[in-house]
């Protein structure tokens, strides 16, 4: 295993090209200081927003503003993200933190002003062809009224939004800046420094007690940390409490989906369907243990290979090639825009010292996405590639087809397209082998896919309601209550086959989700209706993608469930999620029969 690179040591073709946002600090230092202008220029508007052609005029500097101080905290958080450790971008991180408050600050009057006015006059303004291009904002202004303060109160809570940052920023810096694993013996009995990248591919090992020490090393090292990381995400519950309480909704969770107008019972319901179907994870674990030939099934066991000396050792160029292969269903303009995204310096593609864990697609409206990876060669970083750019060519397409203000796709929506780009992929693979091996390992991932994005996000989801309801009912969130609730969750979602072992409880230290609250449930519910769109783009072909690139091209111009609904897929139902749960039967029994021969 190679020695992580520094960041100096990565070759150019394999980092993004962050210079197509700023060229400089300088030019970023220059355009800081165009916020701050626009900002004073704000302030003529203070009192005067009540006639469509000031509240229009005051809306386009919104835009103006908002797009630079995207454009400034992506860059900023982006680099910092290169080098975690690196000192000056620690700092221009902080600073574009620190000035999305004051930008918050700065725009906090309007809301509040505009819902001073009376319903009438909110519907008039609403009706105006001058304010068409803002009818979707102002509309869902009046449905906030309720939870909207006053002038004076929404100031206040925006200046103490830098302090509502701090538990994420607290945890982010000990998870990838401070926190060193300590070394394990690989398969060859060598000695290799643990790292999160690194982590999956130990848990990946055929050796049990190359995983087992992995496993163990990672959790005795998150469980020497666990007061402090149970503060961080205590005082992470502490704030969405706080801000649940100050806007007057019933609940934290109900608050967060307010956001995207989603019904308390889309969460509900996904969780109530999940454990419906929980004799079906069960039943993967059974045959998980038969398929290891284990007497005991761990933790640890779950990334294990079940099909003999079957490796896919897959290059990058290779990912970049059967990935493009599998997108062809979607035509070529959307195979244009993927190739584009392959040559032009959208991707930071491999693990250096300090470099963010994990995978993300960011970027900011007027440039092309980003994509930050640390990949391995392996199938689990080809699906990760093509799950990224399945975000990042959503972000292109909406980008591209609406206004800043519309582009901005909500959450909900965001793990949609990432998830249909990895159904097409497996689908892909599963139809052009004829070897067993193959088969049976790629059954295996899919499989396996279900049970990281369906159920243990569904878990995870789970997890983060419970400890809020406890704090809400004014329980204190203790290490060993976070570990217990943990602890029964993967008992019961994982049965009978499976030994749950004592060191899975610290898992909930290692979730960075956790500090953007009720995010994951969308992990499940976007599977889920990827699924649907991959059914119906493979079986009804050309109407299926048009229904599609029409999705990708709505960006946020309506609100989440109407977007889908208008593309096929409906998500105020439990149907998409029991569609997916036949499916995954149908895999499962396909793969008992393949190995009882």
């Amino acid at each position: 295993m190679q020695q992580v690179m520094k960041r100096s040591e990565v070759p150019q073709e394999d980092r993004w090209k962050l210079e197509d946002l700023f060229g400089s600090k300088a030019e970023w230092e220059r355009e800081y200081e165009l916020v701050l202008q626009l900002l004073e220029k704000m302030k003529q508007y203070h009192g005067k927003l009540s006639d469509a052609k000031t509240l229009s005029a005051c809306f386009e500097l919104e835009d103006d503003i908002s797009l630079h101080t995207e454009r400034l905290y992506v860059y900023a958080n982006m680099r910092h993200h290169e080098d975690t450790a690196e000192p000056q971008y620690q700092s221009l991180s902080e600073k574009s933190k620190q000035l999305t408050v004051t930008v918050g600050e700065a725009l906090s009057f309007m809301t509040p002003e505009i819902l001073a006015l009376s319903d009438e006059q909110l519907d008039k303004l609403i009706a105006d062809p001058a304010l068409a291009s803002y009818r979707f904002t102002l509309t869902e202004m009046k449905r906030q009224k309720a939870h909207v303060l006053s002038k004076q109160e929404e100031a206040l809570l925006a200046q103490v939004g830098s302090m509502s940052k701090a538990p994420e920023s607290i945890y982010s810096m000990l998870n990838n800046a401070d926190m060193k694993f300590p070394k394990i013996k690989n398969e060859k009995g060598e000695e290799v420094e643990l790292t999160h990248g690194r982590y999956i591919q130990f848990l990946e090992s055929r050796n049990a007690d190359v995983r087992k020490a992995a496993f163990e090393a990672v959790y005795g090292t998150y469980r020497a940390q666990r007061n402090t990381i149970a503060a961080t995400l205590n005082a992470n519950v502490t704030k969405n409490l706080f801000y649940a309480r100050a806007r007057k909704y019933p609940s934290a969770l109900e608050m967060y989906l307010f956001g995207d107008n989603i019904p308390k019972e889309v969460y509900t319901n996904l969780i109530n369907t999940i454990h419906k179907h929980l004799p079906l994870m069960h039943r993967y674990m059974k045959l998980r243990k038969q398929l290891l030939n284990a007497d005991e099934l761990h933790m640890y066991d779950l990334f294990a290979p079940v099909v003999d000396e079957f490796d896919m050792n897959i290059t990058f160029d290779e990912a970049k090639a059967t990935v493009k292969e599998s997108l062809k269903p979607l035509g070529e303009k959307y195979l244009e825009a993927l190739q584009e995204g392959f040559d032009k310096g959208w991707i930071d593609v491999y693990e250096n010292e300090g470099k963010r864990t994990g995978a993300y697609s960011w970027g900011a409206y007027g440039t092309h996405p980003y994509v930050l990876l640390n990949h391995k060669d392996n199938l689990n970083s080809m699906f990760t590639l093509t799950h990224e750019m399945g975000h990042a060519l959503h972000s292109y397409h909406s980008d591209n087809n609406l206004p800043y203000r519309d582009a901005q796709y909500t959450i909900f929506l965001a793990e949609v397209a990432s998830t249909l780009n990895e159904a097409l992929l497996m689908d892909y693979m599963l139809k052009k082998t004829n070897d067993k091996k193959e088969k049976m390992y790629l059954l295996a991932y899919y499989i396996d896919q279900f049970r990281t994005t369906v159920f243990r996000q569904t878990m995870f989801a789970e997890f983060e309601m419970i400890i809020h309801e406890r704090a809400e009912k004014g329980e204190a969130l203790t290490p060993q209550l976070l570990c217990e609730v943990y602890y029964d969750l993967n008992k019961k979602y994982y049965g009978d086959d499976m030994v749950v072992d004592k060191d899975i409880e610290m898992e909930w230290a290692r979730i960075p989700h956790f500090y953007t609250s009720f995010y994951v449930y969308k992990y499940a519910t976007g599977f889920s209706a990827a699924q649907s769109f991959a059914k119906q783009i493979l079986d009804d072909g050309q109407p299926a993608v048009e229904r599609y690139l029409g999705f990708l091209k709505s960006g946020g111009s309506d609100y989440s469930i109407n977007i889908l609904k208008k593309a096929g897929v409906d998500m105020s139902t439990p149907t998409p999620i029991e569609e997916g749960m036949s499916l995954l039967e149908s895999l499962i029994t396909e793969m008992e029969q393949m190995a009882a021969k």
